[in-house]
């Protein structure tokens, strides 16, 4: 059967053709440019397929050997050929949509014992290196999440009805009908912000009430316990600014302080909550999967631009991996119909209550 995948798949084979070839990885800024004196040779590339699992180790005089764990020596091919099949797999990725096989590469492949697009894994690792560390001089094993730039901008939380957060509504005197008139405002991607206004506009004021999924509060309220309301004062602000980049969006939190924190300090704590949430969330926790407070892909990540260059955003220089995180990071919203949010309702106590949905992409 002919592999397809779309972009963001292929992507990852490209990765691991261009790491292969190239043989290092330069660091990246908080804006995506290469930092041309920091880089991280790279000593092996790991993959797991068809429950077998193959080293592919990159050599002095830049052959690739392609060996078991055992060190017993399966292939030897030199790199230049790794550089020209991701050429090739670069050029055919921008060149098609939606989802697509590519035959030629998918040969080449197979002779090298990589059956799938996606390596082996149950948690956020794309990918594991062993990288060299110029400073201490030793060799480490990592797992690397891969964020490409070709197709769409990458989710780093994916919206479910685990996402929703629940807003009590206060001030609004409103009967069923009036309810069904809101929940009737249809503007095609403009649905949200439009039955917010009109909430609004009849004396209505959100706040937050509670996070849907028992299990994301907790992973959150595990990383802070002030992040459940930050990130609902958060939506409620990307709706009243139009604003959706975090970094942003942290700065209208800090003046306006819904905290109240009492340190000269406002703009700094938002600001370091959130990228905590922001590294957690790409190295490790997801909504509705109970977090043990271990970050999975223990490297950092891996950006592939639109242009083919590679860029490690290492977490062992976390100052950077956070910039990086928080100045590329702004809020989507999702499907409001898949994950029901956006609908003015009554519980049995006749309150008014109106949910919203937390997305977070990456630039």
């Amino acid at each position: 059967m002919t592999l397809t995948g779309n972009k963001g798949e292929w992507s990852e084979i490209y990765a691991f053709f261009k790491l292969l070839g190239e043989g290092k990885v330069y660091a990246g800024d908080q804006n995506l440019n290469k930092i041309q004196n920091l880089f991280y040779p790279i000593v092996m590339i790991l993959r797991e397929e068809r429950d077998e699992k193959y080293n592919y180790r990159i050599l002095e005089e830049r052959d690739i050997v392609i060996e078991t764990p055992a060190g017993i020596e399966l292939l030897r091919i030199p790199a230049s050929v790794f550089l020209d099949k991701a050429e090739k797999l670069l050029s055919t990725i921008n060149s098609n949509k939606g989802t697509f096989g590519i035959p030629l590469i998918e040969e080449f492949m197979n002779k090298i014992h990589c059956y799938s697009l996606k390596a082996k894994s149950s948690d956020k690792t794309d990918i594991r290196i062993v990288l060299h560390d110029r400073r201490t001089k030793m060799n480490s094993e990592m797992g690397f999440s891969i964020k490409s730039q070709l197709g769409g901008d990458s989710t780093l939380l994916n919206a479910s009805k685990a996402t929703n957060f629940t807003f009590k509504v206060d001030g609004l005197n409103i009967d069923d009908a009036g309810i069904n008139k809101i929940n009737s405002i249809n503007t095609p991607k403009k649905k949200v912000i439009e039955r917010y206004k009109a909430i609004k506009s009849l004396g209505g004021k959100l706040s937050f009430y509670s996070i849907d999924n028992k299990t994301f509060l907790c992973n959150l309220t595990m990383l802070d316990g002030h992040l459940p309301s930050i990130l609902g004062e958060m939506l409620i602000e990307q709706l009243e600014t139009g604003e959706s980049t975090l970094s942003n969006l942290a700065q209208v939190l800090a003046v306006k302080n819904p905290m109240r924190y009492e340190l000269r300090q406002e703009q700094h704590i938002y600001e370091y909550k959130i990228k905590h949430l922001l590294t957690t969330t790409a190295l490790g926790m997801m909504p509705a999967s109970i977090w043990n407070g271990k970050y999975d892909a223990n490297g950092g990540y891996l950006v592939v631009k639109q242009d083919g260059d590679i860029l490690c955003y290492h977490f062992y220089d976390r100052n950077r991996f956070e910039d990086y995180l928080f100045h590329n990071a702004y809020l989507e919203r999702s499907s409001t119909t898949r994950h029901e949010y956006a609908t003015l309702y009554r519980n049995n106590n006749n309150a008014l209550f109106f949910k919203l949905n937390l997305q977070i992409r990456l630039k």
